[in-house]
């Protein structure tokens, strides 16, 4: 089968020196484009993180300081990779949580004001673990009866989440082959940021979803503590979090 495609879609996987994604950077990026008519283009890429890859990290996907060491950074190779992203909506594992999150902040570290509010994200973990509770290599064999032999690997990885989302929308009947309802059972439509700091409520009013302030109003915060945003924008959040926050306090100073 096929995926039926309003627009063309990215499936991606990142290898990464680590899990913070506002301190971490991208040392491999492998994707597949399926077009709306059924073609597919692959492509596979490593980056000179410009940081010492921890050892503990390499020893998981295999990617050492000297494999990459004469790779180009990711800011070299940024406006490529964000104009063959135009127009497209995005699919992984995880990828909701982690990889997009830290897609977008590369970007932004390279003076690419890479566009989030038009996307559809379909995240083929969060099916899985709505459907079975599993991961990837359990997902592969459950849906495709194949063995991951090269877990971790970017694009082995990167193929056997196209495989797995495919099964599932033979699979299941709720499930449309259709990116809007994907998106709408997978995605993260309720986040206000991708990192999941501000989320909206059940009356659709961005509030914070962690610390002290924890399901309060973003606008109310900024009336009683003012200095809350601040504190933000000086500490280890995200600059697409800092960015959707400097939204809601401008789009504050219009009422």
């Amino acid at each position: 089968m096929k995926l039926n495609l309003r627009r063309p879609f990215v499936v991606f996987d990142l290898e990464t020196t680590g899990i913070n994604i506002s301190k971490d950077r991208i040392v491999e990026l492998a994707y597949i484009k399926v077009f709306p008519d059924g073609t597919e283009e692959k492509k596979n890429m490593r980056f000179n993180p410009q940081m010492p890859i921890p050892i503990e990290t390499s020893l998981i996907h295999g990617i050492y300081d000297e494999d990459v060491a004469n790779e180009p950074t990711f800011t070299e190779r940024a406006k490529e990779l964000a104009d063959k992203f135009a127009g497209c909506d995005f699919g992984g594992f995880n990828s909701n949580k982690f990889d997009f999150p830290m897609l977008v902040e590369e970007f932004l570290r390279s003076q690419i004001d890479f566009d989030t509010e038009n996307r559809k994200f379909v995240d083929a973990q969060r099916i899985f673990h709505m459907m079975e509770q599993r991961n990837l290599t359990a997902a592969y064999k459950f849906y495709c009866d194949k063995n991951l032999e090269n877990a971790h690997n970017a694009l082995a990885d990167t193929q056997a989440t196209y495989e797995v989302l495919l099964a599932q929308i033979e699979r299941y009947e709720n499930l449309e082959n259709d990116i809007e309802q994907l998106h709408a059972v997978s995605g993260q439509s309720n986040n206000v940021d991708l990192a999941g700091r501000m989320v909206y409520n059940d009356k659709k009013v961005a509030v914070f979803n962690f610390g002290k302030h924890r399901g309060k109003a973003v606008q109310d915060v900024f009336k009683f503590e003012p200095g809350y945003y601040q504190w933000m924008m000086d500490n280890d959040f995200p600059l697409e979090t800092k960015r959707k926050l400097t939204k809601l306090k401008l789009a504050g100073f219009g009422k």
